[in-house]
């Protein structure tokens, strides 16, 4: 899974997502009352350019407002347990190939899954989501995950950049894409499947894991105006990040899923 650089966009302010009947805050809407929960991002070579970043400024601007931080090395932050006690959400964000990824970060995976197991709340993207199934990965995730690109009828076959359609909630929405994952989920697993693929396979689940959760999403809903400029690409639903709030939102808060 090769990645240009990315440059950082601007995040979306003022932007309210009406999802199966649920909306969520926007920007100009206060902040929850307490202190924010603290989200630990990886950033470091087991991730993408840009990919972290994306990712803080969707978790800064969503409902919840979450305080961001990055862990990884040379970090203040590390995926150790005493920083990861201190966090609500740790997320693993896209980037390069998984078995590379997978090298940078095996050494640290009990603590994320004991992170998990514990309560806390695991988010995927991309890579993030391949890494939450096992061999390889940190194995939260009830399931396996299949690389969507080489699934019979996918609406792409490249690793290119790209926007595909996916159906999110019953709606169809187009979203930013770069050879993320599918998922085939065990039997009986307790999961939620926010959005599918063409083929009908998953594209978004919310899953449990022990205590905690796990929310995994193959396409990129954190994609901000300079990942499509620096792709020469453009969404025919405009640069939304209502499907990226719905997605942290759900997992982190929404009913446990059965």
């Amino acid at each position: 899974m090769n990645r240009r650089d990315l440059l950082l966009g601007t995040a979306a302010v003022g932007v309210v997502a009406a999802v199966s009947g649920v909306t969520w805050l926007s920007r100009s809407d206060p902040a929850p009352a307490g202190p924010q929960p603290l989200a630990l991002i990886y950033r470091g070579p087991a991730s993408c350019s840009g990919c972290s970043e994306s990712v803080a400024a969707l978790l800064r601007s969503s409902p919840t407002k979450f305080h961001t931080e990055y862990c990884g090395p040379g970090e203040s932050r590390q995926i150790s347990p005493g920083d990861l006690a201190d966090a609500t959400v740790y997320v693993q964000p896209g980037g390069g190939e998984v078995s590379r990824a997978w090298r940078r970060l095996r050494d640290d995976s009990a603590y994320v899954r004991d992170f998990v197991d514990k309560g806390g709340t695991y988010l995927g993207f991309c890579l993030g989501a391949y890494l939450a199934a096992g061999e390889p990965g940190f194995g939260v995730l009830p399931g396996r995950v299949d690389q969507y690109i080489s699934s019979p009828g996918a609406s792409t076959d490249s690793d290119d950049d790209t926007v595909i359609p996916i159906t999110w909630r019953g709606r169809q929405r187009n979203m930013y894409f770069q050879d993320g994952p599918s998922f085939r989920l065990n039997d009986g697993a307790p999961a939620t499947v926010l959005a599918t693929y063409n083929t009908g396979a998953p594209a978004a689940v919310v899953a449990a894991f022990g205590s905690g959760r796990v929310g995994v999403v193959g396409p990129h809903p954190e994609a901000d105006q300079g990942w499509y400029r620096d792709a020469h690409l453009s969404n025919p639903d405009g640069i939304r990040f209502d499907l990226g709030y719905d997605f942290v939102e759900t997992a982190v808060h929404g009913p446990r899923p059965t």
